[in-house]
């Protein structure tokens, strides 16, 4: 009698255990994925883009969001569309004859990259009948500003007057590898940036525009106005109006008004008629 209770007794705890058992494995196969410990943010680069990959406005879209369309009026807009190597190969007739009249080529990012379809890009926008320029994505914390300068204007960025060639542009917005001011102070991003400027006249004669949003620039060079008598300015906003413009600036000459446009995204519209975008090119 007394082994058959506990005989009885040991079957009981081992189904006692068998069920734990069953009921652990079936709360592990229920648990959510999400449940599973993962790496903290920063610890991996997989959203982090690669280097050469930035281009005008993405970090612009990024941080500040598209707040509608742009308002018709009766002032002369000329339209203008900017690409990189995203775009590929572009369509260029498909886009002059939908009524656009000048385009930016992405030349150059940091100290070292060259966008591999500058050639198709930049010549295929003159072909079509263009006025065309190249752009330079400034990394300022990757090498100073007169190194840049030098870098674009060797490999794309250079300025001839022959009536379709617009000044180039530096392209100072959102870090998109990183800190959004680059890891600098507002006093050392506007010497940065006058460094790259000067040096850009002094191999080309010629001012470069500069191309930022507003929210940016009050952000990171402190709402600096002293670039505005001398360069002009390309604004992105993606919204029904231009909106408040950098200290300084009285007036834009271009806007970045969309990401969504057609054929290739990033449409542009110059402040005044083709003959004031002519009147750019040729200083």
């Amino acid at each position: 009698m007394h082994n058959s209770i506990a005989a009885a007794s040991r079957s009981h705890r081992r189904l006692l255990a068998s069920g734990a058992l069953l009921t652990s494995q079936l709360l592990l196969l229920t648990l959510p994925a999400t449940s599973a410990v993962s790496a903290p943010a920063g610890d991996t680069n997989e959203t982090r883009p690669s280097p050469g990959s930035a281009h005008m406005g993405a970090g612009v879209l990024l941080h500040e969001g598209t707040h509608g369309a742009p308002v018709s009026t009766r002032v002369a807009r000329t339209e203008g569309v900017d690409v990189s190597s995203h775009q590929g190969n572009v369509a260029w007739r498909t886009l002059r004859k939908s009524g656009v009249k000048w385009a930016y080529v992405k030349a150059t990012e940091g100290k070292s990259y060259r966008n591999p379809y500058f050639a198709q890009q930049y010549n295929g926008s003159y072909k079509s009948g263009m006025i065309r320029g190249a752009y330079h994505f400034a990394t300022p914390n990757t090498s100073s500003g007169a190194t840049q300068a030098n870098y674009f204007v060797k490999h794309g960025g250079g300025w001839s007057k022959d009536g379709k060639t617009l000044p180039g542009v530096l392209d100072i917005e959102y870090n998109p590898y990183g800190s959004t001011c680059y890891g600098k102070s507002s006093r050392q991003l506007v010497s940065w940036i006058r460094d790259f400027l000067n040096r850009y006249k002094a191999r080309t004669g010629r001012q470069a525009v500069i191309y930022t949003s507003t929210n940016w620039w009050k952000r990171c060079t402190g709402n600096y106005g002293g670039f505005a008598s001398r360069h002009p300015l390309w604004v992105a906003r993606y919204a029904s109006s231009v909106g408040p413009l950098p200290a300084g600036w009285k007036f834009h000459t271009m806007w970045q008004y969309t990401s969504r446009g057609p054929t290739v995204g990033d449409h542009n519209r110059f402040n005044g008629s083709l003959k004031r975008v002519k009147a750019l090119a040729n200083g």
